[in-house]
């Protein structure tokens, strides 16, 4: 996807204010939080006894949660192939180390936490088939993915500031639910990284205003590019051992959507809620393709709303290879 000269001075001028945005949106590492800071400490006294805690209510855990919790942290493994596809956008020199690979680089370190954690996790919890597990990452890594962005940064950061929010949402509701459950402590775990994802989005979001006061017709028209290809998932390539590209995402998809974790109304709600964060109904100065883009956004909530009301769901569970017990 060839990217203008208009898009690149764009996001030399955003990136003028990158020490702010780097200040208001990431933290300082020496006071982030730590996967240590929530795992059983294996230099302790108590470490066995911690252990045989997190894997006595583990067990207990809904087969579909448990199989989401896996499959999202496969998702934040991936992070090398999320880091690299960022590198790639038009504006972004990352030969320097300052501006946007600053950011890039910082918000891959925020994120690298998320799978260290949660993997971490799932090792102790004594009900994962690690190697399966780990096959699954690698094929992910392997596979990469396509999200049809190209290396525009108007459509790649419609899809993170929407993907963000994805799995703020995914994540919010696994800690919801482990709570509910008594797992007290993966409620934590899976609290913070929903908290990070809610702030990174609010950055991208960000991003996107900003690029919407310097070239609003050029935006709303990658806005509604993106929206007409959807927004495909990270994990959209997922596999298992033996199995093609892509085929377990159905799987995992409909374990998420039978526990409520992600569902096709929550991928509506993020869209209404962009489209009311950045104001496209008020957005001036449109040339007439631009015109037409915002009016096919506006409709496409409830136009979406009425195809989700026609899908199904299967009750019946997937075996996902990555289950040991």
């Amino acid at each position: 996807m060839e990217v203008s000269n208009v898009r690149v001075e764009v996001m030399k001028t955003i990136e003028k204010s990158m020490e702010e945005l780097l200040a208001q949106y990431l933290k300082p590492i020496d006071t982030n939080w730590q996967p240590s800071d929530f795992l059983p400490d294996s230099s302790s006294a108590n470490f066995h006894e911690e252990v045989r805690e997190i894997q006595g209510i583990a067990r207990e855990m809904d087969y579909d949660l448990f199989a989401v919790l896996i499959g999202d942290t496969i998702t934040e493994e991936a992070l090398p192939t999320y880091e690299s596809w960022l590198m790639s956008v038009q504006g972004i020199d990352q030969e320097n180390r300052i501006g946007w690979t600053q950011w890039v680089r910082a918000w891959t370190a925020e994120e690298n936490r998320h799978g260290d954690l949660l993997n971490k996790y799932l090792y102790l919890s004594g009900r994962v088939n690690m190697r399966a597990m780990e096959v699954s990452t690698q094929h992910l890594l392997n596979d990469g993915f396509d999200i049809q962005t190209g290396n525009d940064p108007y459509r790649n950061f419609v899809y993170t500031s929407f993907q963000e929010l994805a799995t703020n949402v995914s994540h919010r509701r696994v800690a919801t639910l482990s709570k509910q459950s008594g797992n007290t402590l993966l409620a934590k775990m899976c609290g913070v990284i929903a908290a990070d994802e809610a702030r990174h989005a609010k950055a991208y979001q960000d991003f996107i205003r900003r690029i919407f006061e310097l070239d609003p017709s050029e935006m709303m028209l990658a806005f509604e590019d993106m929206m007409r290809k959807k927004i495909v998932m990270p994990a959209h390539f997922l596999r298992e051992t033996g199995g093609k590209i892509g085929d377990l995402f159905t799987h995992f998809s409909d374990a998420a959507q039978r526990q409520m974790v992600y569902t096709t109304q929550d991928y509506i709600d993020i869209l209404k809620f962009l489209i009311k964060d950045w104001d496209i109904s008020n957005i001036g100065s449109l040339n007439d393709s631009a015109e037409k883009a915002r009016d096919y956004l506006m409709a496409l909530p409830d136009r979406l709303f009425r195809i989700s009301e026609r899908i199904k769901v299967p009750e019946k569970q997937y075996q996902f290879q990555w289950i040991g017990i």
